[in-house]
Order: structure tokens, then sequence, then C-alpha cells
């Protein structure tokens, strides 16, 4: 499969540290979840990329299906969880698409998900639910 882009960043400090990519375009200071840094964590910083992505997924789909969608906008949740087994991540994508009606939306998120490429990475290994909506897909 050929390549279409590689990001490219370096982190010092871990979640106390720094982060920037090799363009200089995103440069953060890193913190923990819930920590008394000022920076953002690494969760915030997936929740919008994947949010970011899927939305892109949403556009692809519905172009291909000829749908208007209006804006798309997506709330995004990314947990931190942890248990005897250690560390662990969850996602919730609530996908909001008013211009298409319930079965639309659903259909169009169901779609999204097959060919997103954060979906594709996490799935069998980060639960994920999907809602367009406010609604369970």
């Amino acid at each position: 499969m050929p390549v279409l882009y590689t990001a490219k960043a370096n982190v010092t400090g871990g979640r106390d540290g720094a982060g920037e990519t090799d363009d200089k375009k995103l440069s953060v200071t890193l913190s923990r979840p819930g920590g008394a840094g000022t920076g953002t964590n690494p969760e915030q910083l997936f929740a919008i990329g994947y949010a970011a992505c899927f939305a892109g997924a949403v556009g692809f789909v519905a172009g291909q299906k000829k749908l208007e969608t209006g804006a798309i906008n997506i709330q995004s949740e990314v947990t931190l969880n942890q248990d005897d087994k250690g560390f662990s991540l969850g996602v919730i994508l609530n996908v909001l698409l008013p211009a298409l009606d319930k079965a639309e939306a659903a259909e169009l998120v169901k779609e999204a998900d097959k060919v997103c490429p954060y979906s594709k990475g996490l799935r069998g290994n980060v639960p994920v639910t999907l809602k367009a909506n406010g609604e369970p897909v």
C-alpha cells in the first residue's frame, strides 16, 4: 500500500514533558490527566485526533454516497482505565449529523467506521462506542 503521509514528532519527558512535530506546526506542553500541570495530556490529543480522522471518514463516505451532511461535528471521549492487568483506553464518538435522519446518520457512521484508519487500528484492541446524533449505532 502506498504511503500517503508520515507524521513525525518528538516527545521528551513523557506525560510531564513536551512534544513537537518535526515541521514545528504543533508544539505542546504535556501534563498528566487531572494533574497540576498546565499542559494537555495524551488522551486529549488522541480524542482530537480520532475525532478529526473520523470526521474525514464520514465526509469521504458521504461524498461517495452523494449525501449532504451539513457540518460534521464529533464529540469524542477517551477514557484512561486501570485494572489489575494495567492500563487501557476506551472511546466514545458521538457523530452529530443534523441534516440526516436517524437511519441515514447511523448507516453513515457504520460505513465511516469501516474506512477510518484510527478505527481500523483500534478494532479488537480498544472498545469504541459509536453514536449518531446521540443514539447508539
